[in-house]
């Protein structure tokens, strides 16, 4: 997979906090790209897991991918919200969703072409919920390649 700098929001940036949205890493401004992100072609965004994120007791950390009007994008709840992780538990490392692992993806998907418009600011969201996050970094880009496993294919039967 090839990452371009200017399309990278977060390189092995902590989200270890307190609970609470937090904007993490860069912004995108999108008045230096074409009008259409990816001009044609599906742009994914993905979460990667860099050190393991985890918290002294049970709690849970969400990432979103949101825009807004300013560089300094609103974690008050009204930045335009495109894509949502969906909720992970964040424990002890061994009561930890496996997405929350080092190495692991912890999220992609294409860019949304429908729904809500894209404002200026393109960023990323950690929300932390319950308890304190004591650890954890995430690397977060956009990309055309999205981050798929190899498929399994049996082996030829002669």
């Amino acid at each position: 997979m090839i990452i371009d700098d200017f399309l990278e929001f977060a390189d092995a940036v902590s989200v270890a906090a307190a609970a609470g949205t937090a904007l993490i890493g860069d912004v995108i401004d999108t008045s230096a790209v074409h009008r259409d992100l990816g001009n044609g072609k599906p742009v994914w965004f993905v979460v990667t897991v860099d050190t393991e994120i985890v918290a002294a007791s049970a709690g849970t950390v969400k990432i979103q991918l949101v825009s807004d009007a300013q560089a300094a994008i609103a974690v008050d709840g009204s930045a335009s919200v495109h894509l949502d992780s969906g909720t992970f538990v964040t424990n002890v490392a061994a009561s930890n969703d496996n997405q929350l692992n080092a190495g692991a993806v912890m999220f992609a998907a294409p860019l949304p072409i429908e729904g809500r418009v894209y404002e200026r600011y393109l960023g990323v969201l950690c929300i932390t919920a319950t308890a304190t996050t004591t650890a954890g970094k995430i690397n977060a880009f956009l990309t055309y390649d999205p981050p798929i496993k190899s498929p399994a294919y049996p082996k030829a039967v002669s």
